[in-house]
């Protein structure tokens, strides 16, 4: 106790010197800044620090803002991150690689190695994203461009009741208009619904609008809202007007003529987007916009307009249908869920025939040639019941609508140029099946939208990443073939890709 009490006397007396060298040394420090820099106002200001829950909610709500979002975000991403860059903040090096993912262009073929199924939305095994998916997205983006189905489905109603109760043929029945002009006015509103929803879709997240573009099937999709307004140009009711501006039409065919060239070329340019390698059922979308235009036109008193729209739709319908039915012997099968899709090869030639019985005034030869045809498709289709059983409801439901209307206006057409007790029948159970199916999907569309809350999963489709998995490099020559050797087991002669080729091979 002793040693400890003198120790500590004497290191006190010297306390008092070492504080006051280092004061000194201080104060000599900032004499020497102030004669380098000049004098200078220092102001110190004070913060209060939050305490409690309020501080841990405010860290909690930081943490989940998830900055992949941004990505796709028009500006707000980019902006963000250049003024934290002119603020000298340090910019996270992983959101510098998955930007530098979305900005880059991607390539058909990247489409097809990600996806699968024919609309190619589903994500392949060993695939890799850049949105969280344990996560449920904005709704925007998960918001398709799939969804104006809804409005050709229903726009293409409105045609059908009008022209049931305009056809001489389907007088017996006693219809009046009211259908029609209470469908028109639903249509109406759903696609100014829809294309609002999208509308802003491409002002928030413009860059999930130009991977849907660039999309090898979606970008079929961005005719459906070209078509579902010329189908609400056709299915006006008379009580609001019976003779459109001509001027209309070709404010309306403006954009199908200009999208088409862009569509168009790429399908003959013989590059990754060549009709070979992308032919899928949905591009009769970018061919039923011609008949549907030369359709309208003809019904506003145009010709030559209308017919060069026709022309160009016949001569590229035959083209993909001939493709179509030329599909490799080594494409995958089609999952169920997608089946519907089939039905669009019903659509075209169906929208034709009552084209070109509008451009000649009558159900003649040619009229009778395209409805032929889509009536064979159609019944080839609906006595596959199998083909069509046993998955579960999505968008994809509504390829079954448009189609099955639009045969069943055709058919009304032609029980007013061919008179008899079949074709009036037949008329009769056609219209009457489409408006089952456009109920029914109605029905469900709105269960899971509304109260089951699923109609919109995550759309991977838009968020694949731009560069392939990495595999190694002895598994990416075995699949290409460059090694010359066959990697096989002893016991069942089996291949075995699990394993190096150098390990567990012999020559053949």
């Amino acid at each position: 106790m002793n040693n400890t009490r003198s120790a500590s006397s004497s290191v006190s007396p010297a306390t008092p010197d070492l504080l006051d060298n280092h004061r000194q040394s201080s104060c000599g420090e900032i004499s020497r800044l102030e004669k380098r820099m000049g004098p200078r106002n220092m102001t110190f200001h004070s913060k209060s620090m939050p305490r409690g829950s309020m501080f841990l909610d405010q860290e909690a709500f930081r943490s989940s803002h998830d900055k992949r979002y941004d990505l796709f975000r028009t500006m707000s991403g980019k902006l963000e991150r250049q003024i934290s860059n002119l603020r000298g903040k340090p910019i996270d090096s992983s959101l510098q690689e998955e930007d530098k993912e979305i900005t880059e262009s991607l390539t058909a073929d990247r489409f097809f190695d990600a996806l699968q199924g024919p609309e190619l939305e589903t994500l392949k095994e060993k695939e890799k994203i850049v949105l969280p998916e344990d996560k449920t997205w904005p709704f925007l983006l998960r918001f398709p461009i799939t969804s104006y189905g809804m409005c050709l489905g229903v726009s293409s109603q409105a045609i059908m009741w009008k022209t049931l109760a305009t056809t001489n043929a389907e007088r017996f029945l006693h219809l009046t208009q009211v259908v029609n002009h209470v469908l028109w006015w639903i249509s109406l509103v759903l696609l100014l619904a829809v294309s609002t929803t999208y509308l802003f879709k491409t002002i928030f997240f413009f860059q999930a609008v130009r991977r849907e573009f660039k999309h090898p099937i979606r970008v079929n999709f961005f005719f459906a809202p070209l078509i579902s307004v010329l189908f609400m140009a056709l299915g006006i009711p008379h009580s609001i007007t019976s003779n459109l501006p001509s001027m209309l039409w070709y404010f309306l065919m403006a954009p199908v003529l200009f999208l088409e060239m862009k569509i168009y070329g790429q399908w003959m340019s013989g590059g990754q987007r060549r009709l070979s390698k992308v032919a899928n059922p949905t591009n009769h979308l970018a061919i039923i916009g011609n008949f549907a235009g030369a359709l309208l036109g003809a019904s506003m008193g145009l010709e030559e307009g209308p017919m060069f729209f026709f022309a160009v739709g016949l001569a590229y319908y035959l083209v993909l249908f001939v493709t179509l039915y030329q599909r490799l012997p080594t494409n995958e099968t089609l999952p169920k869920e997608l089946h519907p899709v089939f039905f669009l090869f019903v659509a075209a030639p169906a929208v034709a025939s009552m084209g070109w019985t509008q451009l000649c005034g009558s159900f003649d030869l040619g009229s009778r040639f395209y409805y032929f045809i889509s009536l064979f498709l159609y019944f080839s289709l609906v006595v596959r019941i199998n083909f069509f059983r046993g998955f579960k409801f999505s968008l994809a439901w509504w390829a079954y609508t448009f189609p099955m209307t639009a045969v069943a206006t055709a058919t009304i057409k032609y029980s007013g140029e061919v008179t008899g007790l079949a074709t009036q029948v037949l008329s009769i159970v056609m219209s009457g099946a489409a408006t089952l199916m456009v109920i029914g999907v109605l029905v469900f569309t709105v269960v899971h939208a509304f109260v089951k809350c699923d109609l919109f999963p995550n759309d991977v489709a838009i968020a694949i990443s731009a560069e392939q998995p990495k595999q190694k490099k002895w598994l990416k020559q075995l699949k290409n073939g460059s090694f010359g050797l066959k990697v096989s087991d002893k016991e069942d002669n089996r291949i075995d890709v699990e394993s190096p080729p150098l390990l567990n091979a012999h020559t053949v």
